[in-house]
């Protein structure tokens, strides 16, 4: 089984190390696309010095929207999502997403935050299927896009509850030692409080919005 995985960037020149080095470093991963969406710090700049693939959107367009020029870039049918902004991952993560969605009983498999940071840990706890990280396939991506426009970061619930709806077999991964870095610790507190706002109405739409 060959995966391709996606990683998501707006600004993480900071951060994104931390994610590609895990990735480039675990042999279950044979491609690895980062795409950066519109970023102005150098995001592309650090991730080719790591020997990926990267797509480089001339603005922002929102999570969605990168995820989906990945996709469409991927060499493979099996897509690892993971957000550029993880901290403690480590090659084993990575494995156990994967070897979790090769057993072959699982349409999606969704890795959710454990023994990390108190907040991250409890917000997937009450939704873990609000996580960026998982694996799926392009088949069921491509279903996901024809049934779900402008999701940008209502994508995951978007896509919980299209997986709901129509019965994908789903399996969650503890990502043990594993958290992000916060909005407001990225980029300052006024702007990373109206990131989170705006994050948070994008979800509340798809939770209410009907798929």
């Amino acid at each position: 089984m060959n995966v391709s995985a996606v990683v998501p960037a707006y600004n993480e020149a900071a951060r994104i190390g931390a994610v590609l080095r895990p990735l480039v470093s675990c042999p279950l991963v044979d491609e690895v696309i980062v795409v950066d969406d519109g970023s102005d710090d150098g995001t592309a700049d650090v991730a080719r010095e790591f020997g990926v693939k990267v797509i480089e959107l001339p603005e922002n367009r929102g999570k969605a929207s990168a995820l989906d020029a990945g996709v469409n870039a991927a060499s493979n049918d099996v897509l690892l999502f993971l957000d550029a902004d993880l901290v403690g991952l480590r090659p084993e993560h990575i494995e156990r997403l994967v070897k979790a969605y090769a057993s072959g009983d699982v349409d999606m498999v969704v890795g959710v935050f454990s023994d990390g940071r108190v907040n991250t840990d409890l917000a997937q706890f009450i939704n873990p299927f609000a996580s960026g990280q998982r694996v799926i396939s392009k088949d069921l991506w491509a279903r996901a896009r024809e049934k779900v426009h402008e999701m940008d970061y209502g994508i995951e619930i978007a896509l919980s509850k299209l997986a709901a709806k129509e019965g994908w077999r789903k399996e969650k991964v503890k990502l043990d030692g594993v958290t992000h870095v916060l909005k407001e610790e990225k980029r300052g507190f006024s702007q990373g409080v109206k990131e989170r706002f705006k994050m948070y109405g994008d979800m509340i739409k798809w939770l209410i919005k009907k798929i």
